[in-house]
């Protein structure tokens, strides 16, 4: 009896300080580039049906998003976005297809625990509509603006509480580090 008593001690003192001393690289859970894509398409909904009821004429929908963490070894997320912006006036909606490709950079907010899009750069952007194919520069810089603002305030990725292990990082010093093709929660420095 004594002898399993001291043996399973031993075994928690031992994970207890691989936890401890490798925490830095030691990284049990991280985000894959699949989860943010859902999240976004969610903060997208979310984002509209907002907007749509503060009475905003304008809708936007996103009928494809794709991610790409940590391209050529870079700190960044590529986020490809397809979708369509409509201005509903009159009882008629105007639609407007667009496609934007943005770069930023993933940031954690430990107040929030919640992951965000910042310092984005817009790297393509077309229009298609009835009236207009290509690149018109007024209507992607408002897209931007709007993007960059909805990107800005609501997160790609918050927490679930209801998770013990995302809980257990909720609590704790972390920051997010990029990876190629997920984003990893760390110790903070």
């Amino acid at each position: 009896m004594k002898k399993t008593l001291m043996r399973g001690l031993a075994v928690l003192g031992f994970v207890a300080m691989a936890m401890t001393s490798g925490c830095a690289s030691f990284s049990p859970y991280s985000i894959s580039e699949g989860e943010l894509e859902r999240h976004l398409q969610d903060v997208v909904s979310n984002y509209d049906r907002e907007q749509l009821q503060s009475g905003s004429p304008l809708s936007l929908s996103l009928s494809d998003a794709d991610i790409t963490l940590g391209p050529d070894g870079r700190d960044v997320a590529v986020i490809d976005v397809k979708g369509q912006v409509a201005l509903n006036a009159l009882m008629a909606k105007l639609p407007v297809d667009i496609a934007l490709k943005v770069e930023g950079a993933p940031v954690y907010d430990s107040k929030e625990k919640a992951v965000y899009i910042r310092r984005l750069q817009l790297l393509e952007s077309s229009i298609d509509s009835p009236l207009f194919k290509g690149d018109l520069a007024p209507v992607t810089d408002n897209v931007m603006r709007v993007v960059a603002q909805m990107l800005e305030t609501f997160p790609v990725y918050r927490l679930d509480e209801t998770d013990p292990t995302q809980k257990m990082f909720g609590l704790m010093p972390v920051d997010i580090r990029v990876a190629p093709g997920k984003l990893e929660f760390v110790m903070a420095e």
